[in-house]
C-alpha cells in the first residue's frame, strides 16, 4: 500500500517588537492558541533580536526612557506622529530606516516559510506590506492593534486583517480607510490562563492572604517600574482592613525596599517579585492599582477586576485609561492624595466597588487568541 503523507501543520508566525512588554506577550498568548487550540507550528520572533544594536537602543531603551522619564515630551511625540500624513517626507524617512535595518529579520521570516503572519507591533506591518507589494512574501500578513486606541502608525493599508480591542478602535479603522471587511473586534490576546475558572479563596490561600479580608493589588509591571514603595506607603496610611499586595517585577531593589516596608505592617503588606501566575492574584484581588497598558488592562477586565490607573504614560495608557472611565471599569488617581482618597472610599463603599466589577466582567474578553486565530486561519 502506498505511505500516507500526513498534511503539514500550518505554519503561524507571530512578529513583536520589545518597545514595552505588551506587544510581546499578545504575541506569546497567540503563540499558545495557536499550538493548542490550532496545533499549528508557531514561531514568536523578537524584531529587534534582527536588527543592528544602534537601531534595537534607539527604538527600546530610547522610548523606554523617554516614557519614564519625559512623559511630557513623549504626549508631544505621541500628538505629532498621529497627525503626520503618512507620504510625509519624515514618514517616508522613518520607513525607509526600518526597512535599511530589518533585512535579517526579512531572511527569518523566509526561512520559516509561514502560512500567516500577525504583527503584534506596527513596524513589522509596514515593512512586510511593502514585501507584499513587491512580490517578495506570499502569505497573508495580519495586525493586532494591542491598546483601546488607534494611533495612526498602525493604519497600513492592504493588509489580510486588522484586529482590534473594541468597537470604537474598529470605528477608527474605518474612519481611516482601512477595508472594512478586514477589520475584526476581538479584544487583545491574552493568555489562556486568563479564560481559567479559579477558587478566590484557593488562590489566596496559595499566597498566604486571607480571603475573607479586602484584597488590593498594586502593579509595577513586568520592570517593576514606578515609585511602588511610595505608592504602598500612601496607601497604608489608610486606618482599614486590607491586604496589599505589591508586585516588584523582576526589580530586585524595589522589592527590598518593599519587604523593609513590609516588616512594619505585617500581614498587611505583601511583597513580591516577578510571577508567571498573575491571574491568580488577580482572582483574589478585589482592586487592582497600576498603569493601563493594553495587556495590564485586557488582563483584568478578563479576570473582572477594575483597575484604579496610577500616573498612565501619555497617549496609548491615557486613552486605555479613558477606556475604562467610559465604561465604569475603573478610576483614575492624578496623584498620591488622589490614589489615598479613591481606595478608602472604595473600601468604604462596597456596592460601588461591585459596580466596577461587573462592568469589568461585561467588558472582558478572556477568549481573545482564540477569536483572532480563527479568524486567521479561516482567511488563509
Amino acid at each position: 500500500m502506498p505511505e500516507t503523507t500526513l498534511p503539514r501543520p500550518r505554519r503561524l508566525l507571530l512578529l513583536s517588537v520589545s518597545a514595552g512588554a505588551g506587544h510581546g506577550r499578545a504575541a506569546d498568548a497567540l503563540h499558545a492558541a495557536a499550538v493548542a487550540e490550532h496545533g499549528a507550528e508557531a514561531l514568536h520572533l523578537d524584531v529587534m533580536d534582527y536588527v543592528p544594536a544602534a537601531f534595537r537602543k534607539l527604538y527600546t531603551d530610547f522610548y523606554l526612557r523617554l516614557v519614564e522619564k519625559f512623559p511630557s515630551l513623549w504626549a508631544q511625540l505621541y500628538r505629532i506622529t498621529d497627525e503626520t500624513p503618512p507620504d510625509a517626507a519624515m514618514a517616508r524617512l522613518r520607513r525607509a530606516l526600518e526597512r535599511l535595518n530589518t533585512r535579517s529579520l526579512r531572511q527569518a521570516i523566509a526561512d520559516f516559510a509561514p502560512d500567516a503572519i500577525v504583527c503584534t507591533h506596527f513596524l513589522p506591518a509596514e515593512v512586510l506590506a511593502r514585501e507584499q507589494l513587491r512580490v517578495r512574501l506570499h502569505c497573508p500578513v495580519h495586525v493586532q492593534v494591542t491598546d483601546f486606541d488607534l494611533h495612526a502608525l498602525w493604519v497600513v493599508p492592504g493588509l489580510a486583517g486588522y484586529f482590534a480591542a473594541s468597537d470604537e478602535v474598529a470605528a477608527r479603522m474605518r474612519a481611516r480607510g482601512l477595508d472594512p471587511s478586514r477589520i475584526h473586534v476581538c479584544g487583545i490576546p491574552i493568555m489562556p490562563a486568563f479564560a481559567q475558572t479559579l477558587d478566590r479563596a484557593t488562590c489566596a490561600a496559595e499566597a498566604g492572604l486571607d480571603p475573607q479580608r479586602p484584597i488590593l493589588l498594586l502593579m509595577g509591571g513586568g520592570a517593576g517600574v514606578g515609585a511602588l514603595d511610595d505608592a504602598a506607603r500612601s496607601l497604608l496610611r489608610i486606618e482599614a482592613d486590607f491586604q496589599l499586595v505589591a508586585l516588584a517585577g523582576r526589580n530586585e531593589d524595589m522589592l527590598a525596599r518593599l519587604r523593609t516596608l513590609a516588616a512594619e505592617h505585617p500581614r498587611r503588606l505583601f511583597p513580591q517579585g516577578f510571577t508567571r501566575t498573575i491571574e491568580r492574584l488577580m482572582r483574589c484581588a478585589d482592586l487592582a492599582i497600576g498603569k493601563p497598558g493594553g495587556l495590564t488592562t485586557s488582563e483584568c477586565l478578563a479576570m473582572g477586576l477594575p483597575l484604579l490607573v496610577f500616573a498612565p504614560i501619555p497617549g496609548q495608557e491615557e486613552r486605555n485609561c479613558d477606556y475604562l472611565l467610559e465604561n465604569g471599569a475603573g478610576l483614575k488617581a492624578v496623584d498620591a492624595v488622589a490614589l489615598e482618597y479613591r481606595v478608602r472610599a472604595l473600601l468604604a463603599d462596597a456596592p460601588r466597588l461591585q459596580r466596577l466589577r461587573d462592568s469589568a466582567v461585561r467588558l472582558g474578553r478572556p477568549h481573545a487568541a482564540r477569536d483572532v486565530l480563527r479568524q486567521v486561519f479561516a482567511n488563509g
